[in-house]
């Protein structure tokens, strides 16, 4: 279970970063929000290539996330992990649900 950032780099390509609390205070003051929303992904759903829609954090309630990224890395998510979503142009990242049971995620925009 962590913080996360998905961001685009300097390179045009979606990185992941871990994020520490305790040098983000802008994380545990509170970020503006406008709304939640929770989706449920079946097992196998797959999205190819795609920047983020908005600044966004996104937390799993329930089962595992796998991210692709440019360089060819993957990353698993699972129960507990939030991520702050912002790669918002360039190429983006990849998205599949992995494992036997489906994934629920809250997504949490934040205000501009």
């Amino acid at each position: 279970m962590g913080t996360f950032r998905l961001y685009t780099g300097s390179d045009g390509q979606s990185h992941i970063e871990p994020v520490d609390l305790g040098t983000t205070p802008d994380w545990k003051k509170g970020l503006a929000t406008t709304q939640i929303a929770f989706s449920e992904w079946p097992v196998g759903r797959f999205l190819d290539w795609h920047p983020a829609p908005r600044r966004q954090f996104v937390i799993i309630v329930s089962g595992q996330l796998e991210i692709g990224l440019g360089d060819g890395t993957k990353q698993v998510f699972g129960p507990g992990d939030a991520r702050l979503v912002e790669d918002t142009t360039g190429k983006g990242h990849t998205t599949r649900v992995v494992g036997n049971q489906p994934v629920i995620t809250a997504t949490v925009p934040l205000a501009s």
